[in-house]
């Protein structure tokens, strides 16, 4: 899957200032709902028209320098899907060569997520996270427990966490004598070993979907060069209650290529980080995302963290439950917009977030989200807008074996898009050749907004490329093949053909 990338934030200096942002948004795509309704005045729904209708089989022959790629990468033509067709519905494609075969999108299928999701709950839907305070408050302390309900929020990052906690502290509290409870009820989804679909248990993309995501479940480390010294200095975001790590890593002479392997890193105990190398003085300040090695104890340990670094004093523990019944809320911490969100998840290929957006799709109307039911209104919501064969979808975000679409049923959707009144949503989502996003080292000339698709053995683009003559097109070319990652080439060359057209 695409990599993320990843924005930070400092170590907060003193208990009462606020965070220093120079880092970025935390988890901007790191690697960056209870039963609510958004804050968002009702969207308009696009108008119902005749789903588009593409011709069966090929039309005309992939471009010679597409071929050419093909063969060094020696892939065969029959492993390249390719529609590329005008934005109009009823456009008969300009080529269209193995689109109706069904293949593995990888994350080209974050665009049926978005897509639907901006149709269904509106550009401007938000996530509430609400926090309940169970008790009478008396000289700065909190006889009872505090509740935090997560809803799915899916970038509740450092700063927000550090927000949320300073407007528990608004309410006059300092210390807590219960406890403060997590109540996880919004999602339902089965626990997931972290390593299982790629042996990588320690990438931020793996992370798991969770109703009270924090962070991503990872940490960003950053390592900062004293050369008087001869130390890195490690801050850690966010401080995670019970683990401890080394404040500084002896500099060494060595070459940055491989920083990461040169640090010697041990993970193997969650509450002990440890680093038996060095660290390279050449790299300058790196920062290194990590997802933590227990992320089921990842939420309350940052929580605990967090509230001690704020100088908040707890009697009892963080542990999981559920909310009373009845007890109303003292306050909600809301999300960025849907339309912000999609932004992070299509242009960085956030896969967590994407998980979490389909899984809102279901809690919305059911009260609680489960991937079967997401499967289902996507299912209703492909046949209601798209129409043709709809897709298999798994979890929404293409990191996946089992998520299946053919190039044309993309291209239909990406017409269907283009006639919504979310289109410029969509298309603002979507990262920019050669300039932003997973497109940022596109080699492709043309001017294109193309989301990435990435996996073992698949590569792909899929979006709107602008032609010579000030026309716009849907393309999507996707490679699936051992030698996929060698034929990237291909996408490039479809891309600037596509650009060429009249």
């Amino acid at each position: 899957m695409t990599p993320l990338h990843l924005p930070s934030l400092h170590r907060l200096p003193a208990h009462l200032s606020l965070p220093r942002f120079h880092w970025g948004r935390l988890a901007l795509a790191m690697m960056c709902a209870m039963v609510l309704h958004a804050h968002a005045a009702p969207h308009s729904k696009a108008v119902r028209s005749e789903p588009p209708k593409h011709t069966a089989g090929d039309i005309g022959q992939l471009p010679p320098d597409v071929q050419a790629a093909l063969q060094r990468a020696k892939v065969p033509s029959e492993n390249f899907h390719v529609m590329v067709v005008d934005t109009h519905a009823s456009s008969t494609p300009r080529l269209s060569h193995q689109a109706q075969v069904r293949v593995n999108p990888a994350s080209l299928m974050k665009l049926a997520t978005t897509t639907a999701a901006l149709d269904t709950l509106g550009p401007a839907f938000v996530w509430r996270t609400p926090v309940y305070v169970d008790g009478p408050v008396r000289d700065g302390i909190l006889q009872g427990n505090v509740y935090i309900k997560g809803s799915g929020d899916p970038r509740l990052v450092v700063e927000r966490l550090w927000l949320l906690m300073r407007r528990i502290q608004g309410l006059g509290i300092q210390k807590i004598q219960g406890d403060i409870v997590l109540d996880r009820s919004a999602f339902e989804v089965p626990t997931r070993d972290a390593a299982s679909f790629d042996g990588e248990p320690l990438r931020p993309y793996n992370a798991a979907p969770d109703a009270l995501l924090l962070n991503f479940k990872s940490l960003l480390i950053q390592f900062v060069p004293d050369r008087a010294a001869n130390v890195a200095r490690v801050q850690i975001e966010p401080p995670l209650a019970g683990v401890q790590f080394p404040a500084t890593v002896p500099l060494s002479n060595g070459d940055c290529s491989d920083y990461r392997s040169a640090l010697r890193a041990d993970w193997t105990d969650p509450t002990r980080i440890r680093f038996a190398g060095n660290f390279p003085a050449v790299c300058g300040e790196k920062m290194w995302p990590i997802a933590y090695a227990a992320p089921q104890q990842f939420a309350q340990r940052a929580i605990a963290g967090m509230w001690q670094q704020l100088s908040g004093q707890l009697n009892g523990q963080v542990r999981e439950g559920n909310v009373p019944a009845n007890l109303q809320p003292a306050f909600n911490v809301e999300s960025a917009t849907l339309a912000e969100t999609i932004r992070d998840i299509n242009k960085y290929s956030n896969n967590v977030m994407a998980q979490h957006v389909f899984l809102t799709l279901s809690q919305q109307q059911r009260g609680v989200g489960s991937f079967d039911a997401s499967r289902e209104v996507m299912q209703r919501w492909w046949h209601e807008r798209v129409g043709g064969e709809a897709p298999i979808f798994d979890n929404g975000s293409g990191l996946s074996r089992e998520e299946r679409i053919s190039a044309q049923a993309l291209a239909r959707l990406l017409q269907v898009a283009w006639a919504s009144p979310t289109m410029s949503e969509l298309m603002s989502s979507l990262p920019v050749t050669g300039l932003d996003g997973t497109m940022k080292r596109s080699k492709a000339q043309a001017s294109a907004h193309l989301k990435t698709g990435s996996l073992r053995d698949v590569a792909g683009v899929a979006g709107f490329v602008d032609t010579a003559s000030g026309k716009r097109l849907v393309v999507v070319a996707i490679l699936h093949h051992a030698n996929a990652n060698a034929a990237r080439p291909a996408l490039d060359a479809m891309i600037d053909w596509a650009g060429r057209q009249p």
